[in-house]
């Protein structure tokens, strides 16, 4: 069967049949699927042509079906329809029960409306059924009422007695009574309460009083302090209902102990005035020990354990000691003494075993929680101020000594002397002792204190010593030029020379432990031109002696006589005699700068040109003279004492062998070994020693000359003391210049 077919057997719908129309597409849809299904499957049926005699069959099947399905949707419809029947009837019943109940509501409320207003008519005869109510509490209170103004008064009176027990207990049964008449009157404030409160601020001001006052207590009247903590105590575990505050006495209790400990050890009145800390430090070293032991063994027992009252007194004095110490500080600045002993007691002493460090402080004091008692910024201030004034104290003491030296420089007498007959004066073991006492006190408070003061004390030394030899030079100046001529000039000038040693040998004292050992470089520098300066002036004043000497050296006179050099060794005998009482090793440098000063002399006479030989007697005499003299000289200065290794006579040995030489051509061979011998030696200086030959040639002074110049500058060896250098050479003539130099 073709699709047109089974078209044709489906059942055409009536006109008057909901046929769905363009408003419902999906009505239309399902139609097209339908039919398009009902195709399909007749396609299948019908699609051999055999197939086609069972078509009355299948059509009457699909008939019976299709009257099945109307019968059972009609039925559907029905049931649907009757539902709907139903739901309207109900819902017509609740909207009538809606109106009925909208009508009994109206009803109600009306009611109600003048059930308030009946209300409000009945309002006052409430109120006087709730005073009745009061009032008839009141009466089966007044009897108890009526004792409340003279429990109050016993109340005062018992904290008037100290009696703070009792009192307390009074005072509960008095607001014990106010709390069990607060519910019944509606909480209506009864006029004979108004006292309480007052009376419960002055028991706890008594109870603040007791324990402001426990360290009193605790020695004289040990039961009042028990009972104000055990009254605190109590109280801190009150509670009401009539919404008051918490007392809080506890603290309270625990504030009074701490501010009246502060105020009995460190109140304002209390601070010491200049120059009087020593003595309140000693006074606190003894009372706070007392304080903590007394805490321990007296107030703890009094007062509840979680007071920790042993604690709460170490650390509450340590803090009050540091507030006090903090308002000193801020205060005038210290005298020095004051801040030593302050950072001495504060770093030591406080925490040391005398004090807070004591072993008889249990483990309640917990000490090792404090903090600091001076901080880093006081230590810094006390350290500044005490190196300040001591530093001025220093400078001021130390130039009133040397003041006092000076003057005495001047005196009519010589030089006071040692037993051992040395020239004495105490002002250096004086100055030292007093810088070394500086320096190693502070090592007493720390390190740091110690290495400012060892700072000040170089410092300060050093500017002593330029002080020193400021005055020394003002002193050699005076005399020289006669302004205030000394008696004894050179035995005061030797007498600073022992001064110079005593303080250069003693000087290591001021190197303390934990001192770099470079500090006292700069004094040492100090101390060592010093000692140069000294021997300047002492030397200054032995050429005054032996210039006028010199004047006649050489001469013909100096070639057939020693007396010249005779007087010259007995006058620097008789200037040198002082010698002796010049420390060593002191006295050997004055010594060997003295016989280098005699011979430089010596020299610088023979470098004038004042003699010329005239023949080879004379130059065997001026041969015999300089080795005669350099005996002379050296016999002088080692009955001095001065050690032959160190002279320098022997360099008249050496002109003696230029001067004794015969065959002038080899000059330049002598010469050269004198260059060799004493490296300063110049040209100049050989050309004036040829000219006292008297027989040299000018071909033979320029071979000698040219030979010294052909020579490489030895090395000075290394104990070659400088000679020639220090002797000026007389201008040359012209006949003694080099070819290749100028002449000067």
């Amino acid at each position: 069967m073709d699709a047109a077919t089974k078209v044709e057997m489906q059942p055409a719908l009536s006109p008057g049949s909901s046929c769905p129309g363009p408003e419902w597409p999906e009505q239309e849809r399902a139609d097209q699927l339908a039919r398009g299904a009902a195709l399909k499957w007749a396609s299948g049926i019908f699609y051999q042509p055999e197939q086609l005699a069972r078509l009355d069959q299948y059509r009457s099947r699909e008939v019976q079906r299709t009257c099945s399905l109307e019968a059972r949707i009609k039925s559907v419809v029905q049931s649907y329809l009757e539902g709907v029947k139903t739901g309207v009837w109900q819902l017509v019943q609740a909207h009538e029960a809606v109106q009925g109940a909208r009508e009994a509501l109206g009803q109600v409320h009306g009611l109600l409306r003048s059930m308030a207003e009946a209300t409000q008519d009945l309002e006052p005869l409430r109120e006087q059924v709730a005073q009745h109510k009061q009032l008839q509490a009141l009466s089966q209170l007044m009897p108890r009422l009526r004792a409340v103004p003279a429990a109050v008064a016993h109340t005062q009176t018992l904290i008037d007695a100290q009696q703070l027990l009792e009192a307390y207990v009074s005072l509960q049964e008095l607001e014990q009574l106010q709390e069990e008449t607060w519910a019944p009157l509606g909480g209506l404030e009864v006029p004979v309460f108004e006292g309480l409160g007052p009376l419960a601020e002055a028991l706890g001001l008594a109870v603040e009083a007791a324990a402001g006052a426990a360290g009193k207590l605790a020695r004289e009247d040990p039961a009042l302090l028990v009972a104000a903590m055990r009254v605190a105590e109590v109280d801190a575990g009150r509670t009401t209902s009539l919404g008051q505050a918490p007392r809080d006495w506890r603290q309270r209790c625990l504030r009074a102990l701490q501010e009246g400990l502060e105020k009995t050890h460190f109140g304002r009145p209390l601070l010491p005035g200049p120059g009087a800390l020593a003595g309140w430090l000693e006074a606190l070293q003894v009372a706070l020990p007392a304080e903590l032991a007394t805490a321990e063994a007296l107030i703890a027992p009094c007062c509840p354990p979680h007071y920790k009252v042993v604690q709460l007194w170490a650390h509450t004095l340590h803090g009050g000691l540091r507030c006090c110490l903090q308002q000193l500080l801020k205060g005038p600045e210290l005298v020095a003494a004051d801040a030593f002993t302050l950072l001495h007691w504060a770093l030591h002493v406080y925490l040391g075993p005398e004090m807070m460090g004591s072993l008889e402080l249990g483990p309640e004091a917990d000490v090792s929680q404090l903090e600091p008692l001076l901080t880093l910024e006081n230590i810094e201030q006390l350290e500044a101020t005490f190196v300040a004034k001591v530093q001025a104290s220093v400078a001021q003491w130390m130039q009133k000594a040397l003041d006092g030296e000076v003057a005495e420089w001047g005196r009519a007498q010589e030089p006071d002397t040692d037993p051992s007959g040395f020239y004495h004066s105490p002002m250096p073991a004086t100055v030292l002792q007093i810088l070394e006492e500086n320096i190693r006190v502070t090592s007493l408070v720390s390190e740091s204190m110690q290495q400012r003061v060892h700072g000040m004390a170089l410092s300060e030394l050093g500017t002593f010593l330029r002080s020193f030899s400021d005055a020394l030079i003002r002193f050699s100046r005076d005399h020289l030029t006669g302004e205030a001529v000394a008696p004894h000039y050179v035995p005061y000038l030797l007498a600073t020379l022992n001064h110079q040693s005593a303080l250069s040998s003693s000087v290591s004292v001021l190197q303390s432990d934990g001192v770099a050992s470079g500090v006292l470089a700069p004094v040492e520098t100090v101390l060592d031109e010093l000692q140069r300066r000294i021997c300047r002036l002492v030397l200054e004043a032995l050429l005054v002696e032996l210039q006028p000497l010199f004047a006649a050296l050489p001469s013909r006179r100096w070639l057939s006589s020693s007396e010249l050099l005779e007087d010259v060794c007995e006058r620097t005998a008789r200037f040198c005699r002082d010698f002796q009482r010049v420390r060593n090793p002191a006295v050997q440098l004055l010594l060997a700068e003295a016989e280098r000063t005699v011979v430089l002399q010596y020299l610088r006479a023979l470098m004038q040109g004042r003699l010329v030989c005239r023949g080879a007697d004379e130059r065997t005499k001026a041969a015999e003279r300089l080795k005669h003299d350099a005996a002379q000289l050296r016999e002088l200065f080692l009955g001095l004492g001065l050690k032959e290794s160190v002279q320098c006579a022997p360099v008249l040995l050496a002109l003696r062998e230029l001067l004794n030489l015969r065959d002038p051509t080899l000059l330049g061979l002598e010469v050269a070994g004198l260059r060799q011998k004493f490296p300063d030696v110049s040209e100049d200086h050989i050309s004036a020693l040829l000219d006292l030959r008297g027989d040299v040639s000018r071909e033979q002074r320029l071979a000698a000359l040219i030979s010294l110049q052909a020579l490489p500058q030895p090395s000075p060896p290394a104990c070659h003391r400088a000679l020639f250098s220090l002797v000026p050479a007389p201008t040359p003539t012209p006949s003694s210049c080099l070819p290749s130099g100028s002449c000067a």
